[in-house]
């Protein structure tokens, strides 16, 4: 189903990233998993293609496009049937590499941005801690001043691309002594910046194939130059980028729940219990017919809070309803499809296995529900 906000253009680059995920991802995504790892092959391919510079302006090498464009990016790599291998590439579109597109010095973008468009340099954001995630203000990296730059020390938890991003864009304090809000600010730490690592891997649920990682910051000295945008400013860097992380992120969930709605209708019709397909019987036509009218529900709620957003529209309320409303009919449709692959649904073989694992994190990640439901009832 097309939406209203899609021109033809942007149908475009949907049918390119489609046909690339069906040529270059869907036949390896069992190794990947197994590995526990996506090759940074793939990466150089799709920055090659200009799928990393959809957001980034033409002048740093990119295309220019908004929200809107990222959703549609999102939403076809979702189709990928591995939640790993998706999210690595949206981390560094729409989760990281905004903070330099935003609220990068000049030369910041000059020197950063068209390295990230190629995938030359792959991106990670290090906000989230062992005792801060949605609470921003409790972070407890700090930073302070030494000579002509900043040392930082703390750490992060739970950094997608962060064991082998090239730069890491961490979310420190910088100012201790005011409202957490006002004292944090961001900086670009390069790897092999001596004190700077990736302390363990962190084993998960789902997303096998994304590199997860708790990263540590020993006495690391990054210059001047590394701060990105201004001091002081970061909380409000990253509460304005957490709506086109979550509109992004909601973008995957939305491919997946529509790939696994896809997957299960043909499995349904094949299936035969009791002498005829399992298609025939009433209680599953239907239940399959409501979660695919949720998931047309989301996508278009969705795509109205991104194209909200490239009008310069307050979408906050609209975003958070995404977040939540997607997050949790992700989770019913995926419950709903091992449901009718019945004990090939449970088996560890099966593609629908692996997905509803993969949608665990879609009520979790970027903002639990809880959190999105607050948000959105203080606006009603």
């Amino acid at each position: 189903m097309r939406s209203i906000y899609i021109d033809d253009d942007l149908e475009a680059i949907r049918l390119n990233v489609r046909d690339f995920v069906e040529r270059e991802i869907l036949p390896n995504v069992e190794t990947w998993e197994a590995e526990r790892a996506v090759p940074r092959e793939l990466l150089n391919e799709m920055g090659k293609l200009g799928f990393f510079g959809l957001r980034i302006p033409e002048e740093y090498g990119g295309i220019g496009l908004g929200h809107v464009a990222s959703l549609l990016f999102a939403e076809e790599l979702g189709r990928c049937t591995s939640g790993g291998t998706a999210i690595t590439a949206v981390v560094h579109t729409d989760l990281a590499t905004p903070y330099v597109t935003n609220f990068g010095l000049r030369e910041q973008k000059e020197h950063f941005l068209p390295k990230f468009a190629s995938g030359e340099m792959i991106t990670a954001i290090g906000v989230t801690e062992s005792d801060a995630g949605s609470d921003v203000q409790a972070i407890r990296t700090v930073a302070r001043p030494d000579g002509d730059g900043w040392v930082i020390n703390g750490s992060k938890m739970f950094i997608t691309n962060g064991g082998f991003a090239d730069v890491v864009f961490i979310a420190a304090k910088t100012n201790p002594e005011v409202k957490g809000s006002r004292g944090i600010s961001i900086f670009a730490v390069e790897k092999g910046t001596e004190g700077f690592s990736a302390s363990r891997a962190i084993d998960k649920m789902g997303w096998h194939a994304s590199d997860t990682a708790e990263l540590v910051l020993a006495d690391v000295w990054v210059p001047q130059t590394n701060l990105i945008g201004e001091e002081n400013q970061g909380f409000y860097y990253i509460m304005h980028n957490f709506q086109n992380e979550r509109l992004a992120v909601m973008g995957l969930a939305l491919g997946e729940a529509q790939k696994a709605l896809e997957l299960t209708v043909a499995y349904v019709k094949e299936r035969k219990a009791f002498g005829k397909p399992l298609w025939d019987k009433q209680a599953v036509r239907h239940r399959l017919a409501m979660r695919q009218a949720e998931v047309d529900a989301g996508r278009e709620l969705a795509y109205k809070a991104a194209w909200m957003m490239d009008q310069g529209m307050d979408a906050v309320r609209e975003v958070s309803e995404v977040k939540a409303f997607v997050g949790e009919v992700d989770n019913r449709v995926m419950y709903d499809c091992v449901q009718f692959h019945g004990g090939m649904g449970f088996a560890a073989e099966s593609i629908i296995e692996r997905m509803y694992r993969d949608a665990r994190i879609a009520s979790i990640g970027g903002g639990a529900t809880e959190v999105m439901l607050d948000y959105a009832a203080k606006r009603l």
